[in-house]
């Protein structure tokens, strides 16, 4: 099979700073891809082309043109699922790589980063024009710079948590509101978005919508209105029924049960 892959390699790596990147590689070769592996150091990984999924030591990590995925020492990895696919990569290991790690809040729970479409010039420029008594200040450079983007990535990711958040609290009652919606009125990918809400945010955005949901509820019974069916859709439920099991399964009580409660509490 013919590919177009570019492998560079310092003549013998050196622990500059505590940091040492042993090589810099673009990889385009499927069956090397779809092989299980294990790294031998940390891996940055930057997707050029395509769209897919990565099995890293059994999670699955979906990718596409401009996503940086970060690998682990000891980690096994392959291609999933995905085809036509171009990502270049950077290995690195050291006492100051597992503090940029630390540094930059990247983990095994926290590996993946969308919309780095802005680092793939870099990235081909740098590995094109490295020599062999370059290659290792080219690759670190790229590495570190990458890393400096995660700051600004990690900026831009708490901005947008806040505007979905936002437009949930001005807009739950809207039986028709989603993600999806949210995705569309802000120009993003819903994938990307249910990724990093869950990420920050600890649970699923429709768990999210629903809690403010119930919360919304309960304050409605709470000042007296006793009609499940109009606080079901004042709550942004289309349905009272379905509205009611998942009130019982928040709060505990039936809606009937919580309006009863509410009646003693008050005489």
């Amino acid at each position: 099979m013919t590919t177009n892959n570019m492998c560079k390699f310092p003549p013998m790596p050196m622990l500059y700073n505590g940091l040492t990147v042993p090589c810099f590689v673009k990889e385009t070769d499927y069956i090397t891809m779809v092989t299980p592996f294990t790294l031998r150091s940390h891996r940055m990984m930057l997707c050029v082309r395509g769209e897919g999924i990565f099995n890293i030591d059994g999670n699955e990590i979906e990718f596409r043109s401009g996503s940086l995925i970060f690998g682990f020492v000891h980690e096994t990895m392959f291609l999933a699922k995905g085809q036509d696919i171009t990502y270049l990569y950077i290995d690195y290991f050291g006492a100051r790589a597992d503090d940029l790690l630390r540094r930059f809040n990247v983990t095994k729970q926290n590996r993946s980063f969308n919309n780095f479409d802005g680092l793939i010039p870099l990235w081909q420029e740098n590995l094109s024009r490295a020599s062999a008594d370059t290659i290792d200040l080219d690759a670190e450079s790229t590495l570190l710079h990458s890393f400096s983007r995660l700051a600004g990535n990690t900026s831009k990711q708490n901005d947008v948590i806040s505007k979905i958040c936002t437009i949930t609290e001005e807009s739950f009652a809207n039986s028709s509101l989603s993600l999806a919606t949210i995705a569309t009125t802000l120009s993003y990918n819903p994938k990307y978005l249910s990724h990093i809400f869950k990420q920050k945010m600890g649970v699923s955005y429709s768990e999210y919508l629903c809690t403010v949901r119930i919360r919304y509820a309960t304050s409605l019974f709470d000042h007296g209105l006793d009609s499940v069916k109009n606080v079901a859709l004042l709550s942004g439920f289309s349905d009272p029924l379905y509205f009611s099991s998942v009130f019982k399964k928040n709060i505990g009580l039936s809606p009937r049960e919580y309006i009863a409660s509410v009646m003693k509490e008050n005489k």
